[in-house]
């Protein structure tokens, strides 16, 4: 039975012409020696890493000008599927003329695109995207070797979705902003999730510390928070709704608002003693204190002021009555 067959003759179609002509005539492929590096007065540099989800492991050469930086050549060694050998040439191919710091900032994302046939169409299906990461990866093993640090320095925030390299703090952003609830949202949104699904959910072909279900879980849980201290505040009720306690909590942000400030200019200030309902009425006493107690205007212009405010922001029925 052919390959063709086994396939159904379809699979095929998910990949682009660029990704099946390197699979079969990769155009980096090779090592650098230190005498050919040498020769070309570099700095030779030999990095590995593996892809424990599939076994997958790429080598990757270097030959850097110490004077510059630049990698004057890359070449790659791959040992794994026809996708990894496709990736990780166009990775060594990326990788030429730039300085180390440059070829940092390369993408499993840039890769990826730069294998494609069209703009809009991806290269390879979504469950072969995790061998344009180890491409990316191996390029931060190989910096951080010429560097003499760490590659994990080279990676500034937690990444949640290395297929998309959608960060933690993105995807919390994006959730919030547009008041996500669903995994399908949060991809249209961010492209994460939508090539291996390692990052939906537990269960996937690679573990992670954080999950997009997990981020939903917390957001939904914030949301839930929200709203039961706006509830215990009163937020969301009528004023006429709330018990005393919310009644004198409203009544109190309104006055620090719109109110206390003015008084304090004029020396004086206020305090809210008690609130009684009285037929249809809210009666609100309160206590002048400091310039205001004994001010001619405290139970004329400015009780005035503060009962109009009052029934503007909270109820037209609420009186203040000053003691």
């Amino acid at each position: 039975m052919g390959m063709d067959s086994l396939i159904g003759g379809t699979i095929w179609d998910e990949y682009s012409q660029k990704v099946t002509d390197l699979m079969n005539n990769p155009q980096n492929m090779g090592e650098i020696t230190e005498e050919q590096a040498n020769e070309m007065g570099a700095k030779l540099i030999v990095a590995d890493f593996g892809a424990e989800s599939c076994g997958d492991a790429v080598r990757l050469y270097w030959a850097v000008d110490p004077k510059t930086d630049v990698i004057l050549e890359s070449k790659f060694k791959s040992f794994g599927c026809g996708t990894a050998i496709a990736s990780s040439d166009t990775m060594a191919e990326l990788c030429k003329g730039k300085t180390v710091d440059e070829a940092v900032k390369i993408t499993n994302i840039d890769v990826e695109k730069a294998m494609r046939d069209t703009p809009d169409t991806p290269a390879v299906p979504p469950q072969k995207m995790h061998c344009s990461v180890m491409a990316y990866d191996v390029i931060k093993k190989a910096a951080a070797q010429y560097k003499g640090v760490d590659m994990e320095s080279f990676e500034e925030e937690i990444i949640v979705c290395e297929c998309a390299r959608v960060t933690l703090s993105t995807l919390r952003e994006v959730i919030r902003l547009n008041d996500l609830t669903t995994v399908e949202e949060i991809t249209d949104y961010t492209k994460a999730g939508a090539f291996c699904k390692s990052c939906i959910r537990p269960g996937g072909h690679e573990e992670k510390d954080i999950y997009l279900v997990d981020l939903l879980e917390e957001y939904e849980k914030e949301k839930m928070a929200t709203a039961a201290d706006a509830s215990a505040s009163g937020a969301n009720l009528d004023f006429a709704q709330m018990t005393v306690v919310q009644k004198l909590k409203a009544v109190d942000k309104v006055v620090d608002d719109n109110i206390r400030q003015m008084l304090i200019m004029d020396g004086g200030d206020m305090e809210i003693l008690d609130i009684k309902e009285n037929g249809v009425n809210f009666d609100i006493y309160i206590r002048y204190l400091g310039a205001c107690n004994g001010c001619a205007s405290s139970s004329t212009g400015t009780l005035f002021a503060i009962e109009n405010i009052l029934r503007e922001k909270l109820d037209e029925n609420i009186r203040v009555l000053p003691i």
